[in-house]
C-alpha cells in the first residue's frame, strides 16, 4: 500500500514534468488524424467519436481510439484497446508497448473525452505526441491545448463547438 503512494507521487511529478516541458506546436495544417483518449467507467459508446471523425472529415483508418478503466482487463472483454493502472509503471513509465504505440503517433488532434480526474488518463494525454488536445473541463488546466466547458451527456454541443473552434484555427 505504501509503495502504491510512492508511485503515484512518482507519476505526478513526472506528469508536471512533462506540462512545463509542452512546447505547443502552431501550425494552419488541416486535421487529419485524430486521436480520442475515453473513460470506460463513465461513457462506453465510441461510435460518437465515429461521427465527430465525419465532422471533421477523418477518415475512418486515421482514427484511433482507446479506453481506460479502473476495473480488471479480465473484465473488459469487449473492448479492444482498454488499459488499466497495472499498464502505468513508475515515473510515467508505459508497460503496455499497444499504449505506448498510441502516444508515439503523432494526431493533428487529439481529444481527451473524460471528467474524472484520474493520474494516468492525464498522464496519457500529456504524454502523447499530438500536436494539438482538445479536451472537456478538467481540474488541470495544463493538459489540453483548448478546454470546451461542457457535461459528458452533451457530445452533440462538443462535437459543434470543436468544429467551430477548429474552423476559427483554420485546422478544417
Amino acid at each position: 500500500m505504501i509503495l502504491k503512494g510512492f508511485k503515484e507521487k512518482s507519476n505526478k511529478k513526472y506528469l508536471n514534468k512533462l506540462l512545463l516541458e509542452r512546447q505547443l506546436e502552431v501550425t494552419d495544417s488541416d486535421v487529419e488524424s485524430l486521436g480520442v483518449i475515453l473513460n470506460l467507467d463513465e461513457i462506453d459508446d465510441f461510435e460518437m467519436f465515429n461521427s465527430l471523425a465525419n465532422t471533421l472529415k477523418v477518415k475512418s483508418n486515421k482514427l484511433k481510439i482507446i479506453a481506460f478503466s479502473q476495473s480488471k482487463k479480465e473484465d473488459l472483454k469487449t473492448w479492444d484497446n482498454c488499459y488499466n493502472p497495472k499498464d502505468f509503471g513508475w515515473r510515467g513509465a508505459i508497460k503496455n508497448p499497444e499504449l505506448e504505440g498510441f502516444l508515439n503517433t503523432k494526431f493533428d488532434v487529439l481529444v481527451s473525452y473524460y471528467d474524472t480526474d484520474i493520474l494516468e488518463l492525464k498522464l496519457i494525454t500529456a504524454k502523447s505526441k499530438a500536436k494539438f488536445k482538445i479536451g472537456i473541463l478538467q481540474s488541470d488546466e495544463r493538459v489540453n491545448d483548448l478546454i470546451i466547458k461542457t457535461n459528458l451527456k452533451e457530445f452533440d454541443l462538443f462535437k459543434t463547438e470543436t468544429f467551430k473552434y477548429l474552423k476559427i484555427l483554420n485546422k478544417i
